[in-house]
């Protein structure tokens, strides 16, 4: 009946909802240390975002839901339960994620095994930093997304330590990475709203 009514230009109220809201997107920060930079990564991310229209974009702080580690609370935190609602209630996300030792952050590792169904059938793309542009991180969370059923897209804005940071601690990215950040975003855009019609 549904393939009628989209044959035949009628849909339910249902279909109108999900067609005429707007997706919304997570920027999540994967770093909960002192002095971290991940924050003004966040918000240079969600600045390009947020000229674009296409979406409600949010960043989402790890660090704000105080997880604990995976077995060694009791599983009743309010953190655990509040950060489980968040992530349902987004279509997709955006990871601004560090290399530490080639891989991600163990905050980051926690919070992404600190939920599951959450994570299903949604899409996201990576901006990464370190001194090779964070790719391994990258790669890393690639490989944990896909057994979350999270698409992670192709295009990936790799920001360096040396030529992308001042002093390693002030970001000023250079323009060349507007290009890959607009072209990531749309890709999390369409595979958002595709992923959205499987949930």
């Amino acid at each position: 009946m549904g393939f009628l009514n989209k044959l035949f230009g009628n849909t339910t109220k249902e279909e109108e909802k999900m067609t005429n809201s707007k997706l919304k997107i997570g920027i999540i920060l994967g770093s909960t240390r002192q002095g971290r930079v991940s924050p003004q990564v966040g918000e240079w991310v969600k600045g390009i975002a947020d000229k674009r229209g296409d979406a409600d974009y949010e960043i989402v702080d790890i660090a704000d839901f105080k997880l604990p580690f995976l077995g060694e609370g009791t599983g009743q935190e309010p953190g655990l339960a509040a950060w489980n609602e968040k992530l349902d209630s987004l279509d997709g996300f955006v990871f601004v994620v560090q290399e530490y030792n080639h891989s991600i952050t163990g905050a980051l590792k926690n919070a992404l095994d600190s939920a599951r169904d959450a994570w299903y059938n949604k899409a996201a793309g990576i901006v990464s930093y370190g001194s090779t542009g964070g790719a391994r991180a990258a790669e890393h969370l690639r490989g944990i997304l896909g057994e979350l059923k999270v698409a992670d897209v192709r295009t990936h804005p790799t920001l360096s330590l040396f030529t992308d940071f001042e002093n390693g601690s002030v970001f000023k990215p250079q323009d060349l990475h507007q290009t890959n950040m607009t072209a990531m975003l749309d890709e999390v855009i369409a595979w958002s709203g595709a992923l959205k019609t499987l949930r």
